[in-house]
């Protein structure tokens, strides 16, 4: 809400969408929807996919929050409000979105990415055996789904297609894998005719979708985005971002950015009670990768969050601003820092001259044009050399929060501003 507080203008941007409040709050959603098919037994790739689905969900409900709360900035005599009328104004919205609303997606992702994991799990059977439709079996049970209780049909039906649970909110259907000697088959227009009678409910056509074949946790139409999502060439990965599509609304706008969002995530590396988080842009050939890696490790091993960050150039506003956008408003906007250690960025400088004292000068010059904080390779220099190089540096008005040295990739701590 700070972040919509602080905008301009009359009406909302989508470029909110790339602040680090709004990013943070769209990785916190997602999280808690991975949360539930954690310990489900799939493929890496379905895992990955899945949780594609889940980020790509949380932004498009995170667009819709923002779009609620942010008229809500105004007063009845057209003055802006002081933030904290504003903000318990809109508490009502975080209620109904992230209390009431949550509750029943994380319980369609739990179904979804179970039955999403059987899916897997049935091709590899193929047609070998039949898959049947059940139900819970019990006073819950509703009616509609009631009917659908012994369907039994090869999963290269299309029946799968459409009717594969979950089949609603909440909804606790199953299906497993028979032997065909045992349950003979559904006829397929019986099936289909029954599955329309489970659906019936469903005007939308929201769940007819099969989260194993689709490889998602939410059907490309969901209460958050529109009909036409669900043949939309981008849902289907058909179509090039950045080069193909043209947003016709804001709602198209918001998808795409947050598609391109999702093209810019990380792989994530638990190290203790630490984590490193690598994007997906960073070249790993890169001369550099493993000297951030050994630096990197170091700080997780204490606990740290730590992101090795990638090169840009060039890049279109948003993707930088997914991957940079807390630099906005200093003088490193626009620039492309190694590595952050929790709220901090940091750059890596090595050296290949032979004169110490000039490749120590060398890599002040070429690392504080990125940030603050400096790692550097350490030179064969004294600390008490070093430190007066830098006191007098600082002296000439050139910012210098931190100095870091590499000794055999173990990170030490020269210099700190507040120390001083």
């Amino acid at each position: 809400m700070k972040a919509v507080y602080n905008s301009k203008g009359s009406q909302l941007s989508i470029d909110i969408l790339s602040s680090p409040q709004v990013q943070k709050f769209i990785d916190k959603h997602a999280s808690a929807l991975d949360s539930g098919f954690e310990h489900v037994k799939m493929s890496d790739a379905m895992r990955r996919r899945l949780q594609r689905s889940d980020f790509i969900f949380s932004g498009m409900k995170a667009f819709h929050e923002l779009n609620e709360a942010f008229p809500a900035l105004i007063d009845e005599n057209g003055d802006r409000k002081p933030f904290e009328r504003f903000l318990n104004d809109v508490r009502s919205i975080d209620s109904t979105y992230n209390e009431n609303y949550l509750r029943a997606e994380y319980n369609f992702v739990v179904a979804s990415a179970d039955m999403a994991a059987k899916w897997d799990s049935f091709m590899k059977d193929g047609d070998r055996y039949n898959l049947q439709y059940r139900t819970q079996n019990d006073d819950k049970v509703r009616p509609e789904h009631a009917a659908l209780d012994g369907v039994t049909l090869p999963p290269s039906d299309p029946f799968w297609e459409e009717y594969y649970p979950p089949n609603g909110w909440n909804c606790r259907c199953t299906v497993v894998q028979v032997r065909k000697s045992k349950y003979p088959a559904t006829p397929h227009d019986e099936a289909m005719a029954l599955g329309e009678i489970a659906l019936q409910k469903d005007s939308k056509g929201i769940f007819r979708f099969n989260p194993g074949i689709e490889q998602k946790t939410f059907p490309d139409y969901n209460p958050y985005t529109i009909r036409r999502c669900r043949d939309c060439d981008i849902a289907k990965g058909k179509t090039n971002l950045a080069k193909h599509f043209i947003p016709d609304n804001e709602l198209c706008a918001a998808c795409k950015f947050i598609r391109s969002c999702v093209e810019l995530q990380s792989e994530k590396i638990t190290i203790g009670k630490g984590e490193i988080e690598i994007s997906n842009l960073v070249n790993r050939n890169d001369s550099d990768f493993d000297r951030l890696m050994d630096v990197a490790k170091c700080f997780a091993s204490e606990g740290k969050k730590v992101w090795l960050t990638p090169k840009m150039s060039r890049p279109a506003k948003f993707d930088y601003d997914c991957v940079y956008g807390a630099l906005k408003g200093t003088i490193y906007y626009g620039k492309c820092p190694d590595i952050k250690i929790g709220d901090y960025w940091y750059e890596h400088e090595g050296f290949i001259t032979q004169n110490p004292k000039r490749a120590f000068r060398n890599m002040l010059n070429d690392g504080l044009k990125q940030s603050d904080r400096l790692i550097i390779e350490k030179p064969d220099l004294t600390d008490a050399y070093m430190k007066r190089v830098i006191r007098q540096r600082v002296m000439d008005g050139q910012p210098i929060k931190e100095i870091w040295l590499l000794e055999n990739g173990k990170p030490r701590l020269l210099y700190k501003k507040s120390e001083e």
